[in-house]
């Protein structure tokens, strides 16, 4: 194909959040004719209104970890843990768990941190790019994020300290004494932490997708609030999207609808593994003086942010699918949880769950699909879908308009699931 036929190669993106948004600037910016369709409208409760609004790029250490497998049954009975599973859900969980428990081996722990290094040392660069064209001067903060610990489960603790350094991760480990320093407010109940210097956050994801989402549209790429029901090949492999209104036929098309995305992969006869990490959040409005930067408790498995709605507590991890009802005794475990680290805190508002896509092996999947060179993904980013936004645009771009690159993205191959 010539360079002008492929220049005007039209390409449709399923998915209006943070992984779709970028991949469709992106290949707006490369001269393709674009359509995202969402069958909401971008940012919309979606994970990327809703997540810690952190943009981490140390965080390679991943869940399927050989210490985690001792610590799942504690955690799921604890009512302040990070964990739980509806038992409802339970027996669709059995075939994810046992690929997950196949992944928490060291040597599987350390190749899953070596491909999340790789792409997470190009995020915070790769939005830098994006960032040119708007304005995020009120949006983003450079304070850095800290996490801290009590004296249980410090072998985890020093496991992941010495995964990020053996790859060259910049951290500041912190005595009691320097946390204290930096967030005077939060309770000491701690026993150490450390920084992460060069890690930001927003005030405010939704608004940040939102301007990169109207970047998209000044630049010429067209949104269809749709919901996609089928994509189907015709004889000759031409691709067609069918939603509720309409037919459309694209050169290419990419599946980037977060955890909704396995709906839509099943059809194409790929069986990719994706199941959902449920998220929640709740705000304390008025207290954000509180805190000056992000901090996570690594015990509890809660984190909060400073944010324009208040304080934003994120957090908890609930295995139940998408279609189980808000859990108020996991609200109420992040509100208990928040309070017991700032006392000061007094009535909670917003409650919201999301749905993180998330693989046993924490690596996402990007790139073409086994079956048709036509069909891209970018889905499974599970904690980090936010960070990962910009450089899974930039990865998934590149794939499509076919030029070079010097990552290996063999990792994030659907193959692997084959």
């Amino acid at each position: 194909m010539s360079e002008d036929i492929e220049l005007k190669s039209s390409i449709g993106v399923i998915g209006a959040g943070i992984q779709g948004v970028c991949i469709a600037l992106c290949l707006i910016k490369k001269g393709f004719k674009v359509t995202l369709i969402d069958r909401d409208d971008p940012g919309k409760n979606s994970a990327s209104y809703g997540n810690a609004g952190h943009f981490s790029p140390y965080a390679s250490v991943p869940i399927n970890r050989p210490d985690i497998l001792v610590d799942i049954p504690s955690m799921l009975l604890s009512s302040t843990g990070p964990l739980s599973l509806k038992w409802n859900y339970a027996f669709k969980m059995i075939p994810w768990f046992l690929k997950f428990i196949k992944n928490c081996s060291k040597k599987k722990m350390m190749y899953t941190a070596k491909y999340m290094h790789q792409i997470l040392d190009l995020a915070l660069p790769a939005y830098d790019e994006l960032f040119e064209d708007i304005d995020i001067s009120e949006l983003i903060e450079n304070k850095g994020i800290i996490y801290f610990w009590t004296n249980k489960d410090l072998k985890s603790r020093e496991l992941e300290i010495n995964i990020r350094n053996e790859l060259g991760v910049k951290q500041q480990l912190l005595s009691p004494h320097e946390i204290h320093d930096l967030e005077p407010h939060i309770k000491q109940i701690y026993h150490g932490g450390v920084l992460y210097p060069y890690a930001r956050h927003t005030r405010n994801p939704r608004k940040i997708l939102l301007k990169l989402f109207d970047l998209f549209i000044k630049k010429g790429g067209r949104f269809e609030k749709q919901n996609v029901q089928t994509i189907s090949f015709t004889s000759d492999n031409n691709l067609v999207i069918k939603t509720d209104l309409k037919f459309y036929n694209f050169d290419k098309a990419v599946i980037a609808c977060g955890a909704f995305s396995k709906k839509l992969t099943d059809q194409v006869d790929e069986k990719i593994p994706l199941d959902t990490e449920r998220g929640y959040h709740v705000h304390f409005k008025g207290h954000d003086h509180l805190l000056s930067r992000p901090v996570i408790f690594l015990n509890r498995g809660f984190g909060i942010t400073p944010m324009e709605q208040g304080l934003r507590v994120v957090g908890t991890v609930e295995f139940g699918g998408l279609d189980n009802l808000t859990s108020k005794k996991r609200i109420l475990n992040l509100v208990n949880n928040a309070k017991y680290l700032l006392p000061e805190l007094t009535e909670h508002h917003d409650e919201w769950l999301g749905f993180r896509p998330t693989l046993p092996d924490f690596l996402p999947v990007m790139g073409p699909s086994k079956n048709h060179k036509n069909l891209f993904y970018s889905f499974g980013h599970h904690h980090l879908g936010w960070t990962l936004g910009a450089i899974s645009g930039k990865i998934v771009s590149g794939m499509i308009s076919g030029e070079k690159t010097n990552l290996d993205l063999s990792a994030y191959n659907s193959l692997r699931f084959s």
